[in-house]
């Protein structure tokens, strides 16, 4: 009897794909997340603690503070000796982060004058050509024409620190730290403040820190936000240009919060607080955080809406959990909430097949040694049902003949480079690196140590299936070669929503639309800390690299969001997010609807938002949407917030009783999202624009109506005289007689047109 075969792999592969979850890789630094004592009750974990303002509080000094918040704790110091006071809030919040068993938090709860005690959450980081592509470099007309490069503004990044020494960072050309700066570098930062990198302080609980930077991630995101001009900089000789920010006479105030075990809501309610001390005007945060939070439980949001009181622009990652829906962290309306997009640059390798196919690719590494003419064997270890060999992890290509062959494995479980290493300790020539289906279109240029080419899911496909198809009719003859085209431009469509990015809607807003905008966050290039490739160093001083994540593409929008500051130095926070948000392109450049790169069809409103950010254009608005910030009470009280969560935001008692609700749709927010039955209903939304344009100016309306959707307007033309004048108008949505159908979505937008400008608001409905 003939011994039965195993089933191969790519029989099963719909149904592993099935069951398959694509988590980011820095997920798994995450901790467990919950509010309640984990593990024994003498196990010391770090909580927020909340408390009632002090009177006066103003008036203490710092260690008057801590010496107020200490006396809630049962003594100063644990039996280690550490102290278990590890921050004293002052702004972002009233209270203090303490090291605390689950015994202590229960006796501490019942003391008077605690209002909440919650467990400290740990979230993940969301990991030169950019500045021509937004049109911030064209002489004459480009955003930095006018805006003397963000010069005197000062950008706070909440990252993993810096490598000062980067060339990135030398202050050749930038002026002093404006005089109401009040920061520092720190004794035990391990950076020498100059006029470029003007403050660094870590947090990291009791532990005393150095700024330096061994991770990476926060010197690329501080050199895409206002990292100065470097000539000749390139990934292993790939994307030669000359590498700027986008404010690159901004300054940069460096604040460490995350470490190997990631981000701690602790370490950025800290920094938070010492950044308003400091005079920070823009905060760039490139952190993740729990999909479904309330906004006193995201460090990042409770901590911007202390900094707006401040005048400061809290900018944010939307999230690399895409392309799901409901994937959205730091959704609050008063943070600046950033998609990926990608570009049209590509490290071209292209993949040869035996049978003529060409699937193209892209890889960093490109080597001249490696012989693109010579058709190699062609290898897949996930022929059979091997999972770890599918994903060629550690150890599974030990008992497979890989040798001298091209290797075809699958994104996933660990980083791309590691799989590479995999290849090549195992004797691998190189590697097809196929995206998983959720990855769709969405390639990266990695710094390989081996020759690879990254493809697509679709063309990942055909290279296996021709594999297979060889291996069952003629014993395993199948053959490839990986040829190297080195950077190409021009390519499309682009920009496209980056599989990765987060999407909404939003879980814990009312019903606004998140993300706001989209920036390139797809292959970016910026300054990196140590060497990269196949022969790497522990330190290098002029390294750049190629990094992908909404963490990319939050820089971009911090260092506009520092170019309009400069140009507008009164305008608020909501001002300047207006700004960005009315222009942005929702069109790519062939003018076509943006794409998504997860499945190549045209994206939802709820991956783009207002859709590509447009630096040109916010620089010149027109119109803008301001906010009050005392309106978000009211808007809390309507999406439902208590008197007591309240009080954990503002630090005061607050009551919604008497206080005018704002439900999430009539909030003065630059977009307008709504839900509607889907059998009939209306909903009447107002806003108010301000006009930040010519003195006297006239407005018309263009409508595009969401499929199913009639829109209704209490005025087709605004009319200005003067600068700084207001003027409201209703938005009438209402079901249309046709119906939507079966679809969940639809979406449009509304424009003022004037002579010169377009000032565009997005318009979402959800069909109930």
């Amino acid at each position: 009897m003939e011994k039965q075969k195993p089933i191969p792999f790519w029989v099963l592969l719909p149904f592993f794909y099935a069951s398959l979850l694509l988590v980011p890789l820095s997920q798994s630094q995450l901790l467990p997340i919950t509010n309640e004592p984990i593990g024994d009750t003498n196990h010391i974990h770090t909580y927020i603690v909340y408390v009632e303002q002090p009177e006066n509080s103003e008036l203490l000094t710092g260690s008057d503070l801590r010496e107020w918040h200490e006396s809630f704790l049962p003594n100063t110091t644990l039996d280690s000796g550490e102290p278990r006071l590890v921050y004293s809030y002052r702004d972002v919040l009233s209270g203090f982060a303490a090291q605390l068993t689950t015994e202590e938090v229960i006796e501490l709860q019942a003391k008077e004058g605690v209002l909440d005690v919650q467990q400290d959450q740990v979230h993940p980081l969301l990991t030169t050509y950019t500045h021509e592509l937004l049109g911030l470099s064209n002489w004459n007309d480009g955003a930095w024409w006018d805006t003397d490069q963000g010069e005197g503004v000062v950008i706070g990044v909440l990252d993993t620190g810096i490598l000062p020494t980067h060339p990135s960072f030398n202050d050749d050309g930038m002026p002093p730290p404006p005089v109401t700066w009040r920061g520092s570098c720190t004794n035990t930062s391990g950076v020498a403040c100059n006029n470029k990198i003007i403050g660094a302080v870590a947090f990291n609980g009791t532990t005393v820190s150095s700024v330096l930077d061994t991770n990476g991630h926060g010197t690329h995101v501080a050199g895409t936000a206002a990292g100065n001009f470097v000539d000749h900089a390139n990934v292993l000789g790939t994307a030669n240009g000359r590498a700027a920010g986008m404010a690159p006479r901004a300054h940069l105030a460096i604040y460490k919060v995350c470490f190997e075990n990631g981000c701690p809501n602790s370490n950025t309610l800290a920094a938070i607080d010492q950044a308003i001390a400091d005079g920070v005007d823009v905060l760039s945060m490139s952190i993740g955080g729990k999909r479904k939070n309330k906004f006193y439980k995201d460090g990042v949001a409770q901590g911007s809406l202390a900094a707006l009181s401040h005048g400061i622009t809290p900018v944010a990652a939307a999230g690399n959990y895409g392309p799901n829906e409901n994937t959205l962290s730091h959704d609050a309306p008063w943070v600046l909430l950033i998609g990926a997009s990608s570009t049209d640059r590509r490290i071209t390798a292209i993949v040869k097949l035996g049978d003529g196919t060409e699937l193209v690719g892209e890889s960093a590494f490109q080597p001249n040694s490696f012989d693109s003419s010579r058709m190699l064997p062609l290898v897949f270890p996930g022929e059979f049902w091997d999972e770890n060999a599918t994903f060629c992890m550690n150890g599974s290509l030990d008992y497979i003949d890989v040798m001298g062959k091209i290797v075809i494995c699958y994104a996933g479980n660990i980083a791309d480079v590691e799989k590479g290493e995999v290849v090549f300790a195992a004797g691998g020539a190189a590697m097809i690196l196929a995206n998983i289906p959720d990855q769709g279109d969405t390639t990266f240029s990695d710094a390989h140590v081996l020759p690879v080419a990254r493809l697509s899911f679709m063309d990942g496909r055909k290279a296996r299936t021709y594999y297979l198809s060889q291996s069952n009719s003629t014993g395993g003859n199948a053959t490839a070669s990986i040829m190297f085209n080195g950077t190409t431009f021009g390519n499309r469509p682009s920009p496209a929503v980056a599989s990765f990015s987060s999407r909404g809607p939003a879980a814990m807003n009312g019903g606004i639309l998140k993300p706001d905008v989209l920036a390139p966050g797809v292959n970016i290039l910026a300054a990196w800390p140590y060497d990269v490739g196949p022969n790497p160093s522990e330190l290098a001083t002029s390294t750049f690299n190629f990094e992908s994540g909404t963490s990319m593409a939050t820089p971009h929008v911090s260092g506009i969001a520092a170019l309009l500051k400069r140009k507008y130095p009164s305008w608020t926070p909501a001002m300047i997010q207006s700004a960005i948000i009315t222009s942005a392109q929702d069109v790519d450049m062939d003018s076509n609807p943006i794409v998504d790169g997860g499945n190549n069809k045209t994206a939802s409103i709820f991956a783009t938002g207002s859709g590509q950010v447009n630096p040109r254009a916010a620089l010149d608005p027109g119109l803008v949407y301001n906010t009050d910030p005392n309106d978000y009470v009211g808007y809390l009280c309507g999406i439902g917030y208590s008197d007591y969560e309240l009080r954990l935001l503002y630090k005061r008692r607050i009551s919604c009783f008497g206080v005018s609700r704002i439900g999430a749709s009539s909030l003065n927010y630059p977009s307008i999202q709504v839900t509607l039955p889907r059998k009939g209903g209306k909903v009447t939304v107002k806003r108010t624009v301000t006009n930040v344009g010519d003195r006297t100016s006239a407005y018309q309306v263009r409508i595009t109506e969401p499929e199913g959707v009639r829109v209704d307007l209490s005025t087709y033309k605004l009319q200005f005289s003067r600068i700084l004048q207001e003027k409201s108008f209703n938005v009438t949505l209402s079901v249309s007689p046709t119906g939507p159908g079966k679809r969940k979505y639809s979406d449009g937008k509304i424009e003022w047109v004037s002579n010169n400008r377009v000032v565009k608001s997005p318009i979402a409905v959800k069909f109930s």
